[in-house]
């Protein structure tokens, strides 16, 4: 979208962290945390960091695709990491990984991680991004 770029119609770097963010709710839900789940059970993924490297540039009318997978898991605290890539041109636009640990509200409880998830490590999704494509394209 326009107003995910500047004058020159390059995407702002802190648009891939919202595009990030969509795909981690997506992979999220394969773990079972569902939004509406997430907001019953009162448990949710807080992210504690965030590393992004910026390997190039998106400009306005760009397709983006993230890909993301579940990438290390501990006892409380588990990395998901994340490819956004330009499919026109196989272009590499940033990489970023996040930790998170899973939290109990209201009580801010450290909640050990499901042993279940194991089997969803490496196992990609991929999110297609249309947040910098120009409205006349499909």
């Amino acid at each position: 979208m326009f107003f995910d770029t500047d004058c020159g119609g390059v995407v702002h770097n802190i648009a891939y962290l919202r595009f990030i963010e969509t795909a981690r709710t997506l992979l999220a839900e394969q773990l079972g945390l569902g939004l509406v789940q997430m907001a019953e059970d009162k448990k949710y993924p807080v992210v504690v960091r965030t590393e992004i490297d910026y390997r190039g540039a998106a400009k306005l009318g760009d397709r983006l695709v993230i890909e993301g997978w579940l990438d290390q898991l501990e006892r409380v605290r588990f990395s998901c990491a994340f490819r956004i890539v330009r499919p026109d041109d196989d272009a590499l636009i940033a990489e970023c990984r996040q930790m998170l640990a899973l939290i109990e509200m209201p009580a801010a409880k450290l909640l050990r991680l499901p042993e279940d998830w194991e089997k969803y490590r490496e196992s990609t999704i991929n999110t297609p991004s249309h947040a910098v494509a120009d409205s006349d394209r499909p």
